[in-house]
């Protein structure tokens, strides 16, 4: 006896509750448009469906999309008669043909690819109505009691719930069942499957370094090269041995192996060096350089195909600066570096869920965040505008994001005036949007099973334009405040890490030009510090006519010149805010650290009543 071929989780699963009556319509969605592993070979989702799922248990199964029309996988000969209206490229003729064929026969499969095209979300009084129609066909078919008699079943497929027709989504006799990303076993399989001379070990490393890849894009990625490509190579490197070191070597060698095609390596050494010495064998065999060439091409096309898988809503970020160019804040870096190293060592329990920065502008909160994600070692991606006009298109959104974030696995999302981002949640003039993200957003950070693997860094000057649920404890466990230099040797702190990272030529110890320099420079935010380091070192160059390094007489004019736009009123409460955030008082500098609970607050509410609808 043939055992059954083990089938991947969400099909099981759909088998199972199939099996024991929950429904006989089903929703597929998520990971649709990819390659099912099935056995030894990757096949498209409906021929899975088609030939492995439903092959052996249905007589009649019938594909439908508004571009092709129905086309038969397998038919009985009861229904030969129904042939005829299954060729109708109306939708409402198709749909009627469909459930005929449901109503009267028994052990059939109907597959509706495309589900979001056949029956739209949006609001009723706007679709056509032969959208309407169809939107109410599949609704009646969940509870007609001959197509649960009959031993039928109806698979519907949409990448998005959010496209699809909330009756239908919410619809109780409907069961949902979401075809995730392939995880590592499954990566390592695919890998395998489109290069079967890949070792063991190699397989591992592919499986680790293609997370968030869908399996059709591991095996574009992995697929071996034709022979002739393979050929190319070798010719390659042979030419370039007989050519010797010589500077262009390596590029007369690509041309030369394409016009030496059908050439044996006798033939190409007597017509391109007839007396060139036998070039010694190369330590690097075909199989290593097609795998250096495989690596350096993941490398490239994971982060664009991830990009352009969401759309462009997500943006991966390559920090250049780890904490060496961060200036002060010793307290915050201490502990972010505790962080990332808990992280690293995979001590889970000791990463937080989110990491909350806030402060008003130009304290460097995403400046230090980029850096963390540095020291981290992380992929790290940014959250971009996900929010669109179109009803749907936000949650739609929003769910592509987080599915991707999830199939990364270990992974830091920075996400930037995070007030902004989430919005809020009283969900006025934009039909509940604002507050379906939130709870999104709310379900997904508070997921335990991400601690350690998937890291928010949400970054705002607003904190209390952000939702309260979203700041507690189990979400963004750590408040960290980033303030303006409240003392002189904070500013010459930050002023040192300036001149490290643009790389301003001074010999200058800012603590000699302290009264003219430093003090007048507390209370100022870090950008505007770098403004004026920038501002001295154009001063000098001027002076010079040319790059020259700068003198502490050109810092100090800097600093007596220098004039920030500033609205002291909204700074002084965004720094408030970020006080009364804090998660520890340690990261305090003494002048907020001994404010009692009640003074802070008295001084909010005034400044509330003042500034707090400015931006």
């Amino acid at each position: 006896m043939v055992e059954p071929r083990p089938l991947p989780a969400w099909a099981d699963e759909l088998r199972r509750r199939y099996l024991r009556g929950e429904s006989s319509i089903f929703l597929l969605h998520g990971n649709v448009f990819d390659l099912v592993l099935d056995g030894d070979r990757l096949r498209p989702l409906t021929d899975f469906l088609t030939d492995t799922l439903l092959k052996e248990s249905r007589d009649t199964i019938a594909v439908y999309n508004v571009a092709t029309g129905v086309r038969f996988a397998k038919k009985a000969k009861v229904v030969e008669a129904q042939a005829a209206l299954l060729l109708e490229s109306e939708k409402a003729k198709v749909l009627a043909g469909l459930e005929r064929l449901l109503v009267t026969s028994a052990r059939v499969g109907v597959v509706l690819e495309y589900a979001e095209t056949i029956a739209p979300a949006g609001d009723p009084s706007f679709q056509a109505d032969f959208d309407r129609s169809a939107i109410v066909t599949l609704h009646r078919w969940s509870f007609l009691p001959q197509i649960e008699s009959n031993d039928n079943v109806v698979l519907l497929i949409a990448e998005n719930l959010a496209d699809l027709s909330p009756k239908l989504v919410s619809n109780p006799k409907v069961a949902v069942v979401d075809v995730p990303m392939p995880d590592r076993d499954t990566r390592k399989k695919a890998a395998l499957v489109a290069d079967p001379r890949l070792s063991d070990r190699d397989a591992d490393r592919y499986a680790e370094v293609t997370a968030g890849l869908k399996s059709v894009q591991i095996a574009s990625i992995l697929a071996p090269p034709p022979p002739s490509e393979e050929d190319q190579a070798e010719r390659e490197a042979f030419i370039a041995g007989i050519l010797g070191g010589s500077p262009d070597a390596a590029e007369r060698a690509k041309k030369l192996a394409g016009l030496t095609a059908g050439l044996n390596r006798d033939e190409i050494k007597k017509l391109l060096a007839p007396g060139a010495a036998e070039p010694a064998p190369t330590a690097e065999s075909a199989a290593e350089r097609s795998r250096r060439e495989i690596d350096r091409l993941i490398s490239k096309r994971k982060r664009e195909i991830l990009e352009r898988e969401c759309f462009g809503l997500v943006e991966f970020v390559e920090p250049e600066h780890g904490f060496e160019v961060v200036g002060g804040m010793d307290e915050v870096k201490q502990d972010l570096l505790l962080v990332a190293a808990n992280i690293r060592d995979g001590r889970v329990s000791r990463v937080p869920m989110g990491i909350l920065f806030t402060g008003p502008m130009g304290t460097g909160k995403t400046f230090v965040a980029e850096a963390f994600a540095k020291e981290c070692g992380l992929p790290t991606i940014k959250l971009k505008n996900f929010r669109s006009k179109w009803v749907g298109a936000t949650e739609g959104n929003l769910e592509k994001i987080l599915t991707v974030i999830k199939a990364i696995g270990q992974v830091v999302v920075i996400v930037d005036e995070g007030d902004r981002a989430f919005g809020n949640t009283d969900g006025d003039g934009d039909g509940g949007t604002s507050s379906r993200v939130i709870a999104r957003i709310k379900e997904f950070m508070s997921d335990t099973s991400n601690r350690g693997r998937i890291l928010f860094l949400v970054m705002t000057n607003r904190p209390d334009k952000l939702d309260v649920d979203l700041k507690r404890a189990g979400r963004l466990d750590r408040k960290i405040p980033f303030l303006y230099s409240q003392t002189a040797e904070e500013v010459e702190n930050v002023a040192r890490a300036q001149v490290r990272k643009n790389k301003v030529k001074t010999g200058v110890d800012f603590a000699s030009i302290r009264d003219g320099f430093s003090k007048k420079l507390v209370g100022y935010s870090n950008a505007d510090v770098e403004a004026v380091v920038l501002l001295a070192n154009d001063t000098a160059a001027r002076e010079a006519d040319g790059d020259a390094p700068v003198g502490a007489e050109h810092f100090l004019a800097a600093a007596a010149d220098y004039f920030p736009s500033r609205d002291v009123e909204l700074l002084e409460y965004m720094e408030l805010l970020a006080v009364f955030e804090a998660s520890s008082r340690r990261l305090l500098p003494a002048k907020y650290a001994n404010m009692t609970p009640e003074e802070l607050d008295a001084r909010l509410r005034l400044l509330r009543a003042t500034v707090g609808n400015r931006r």
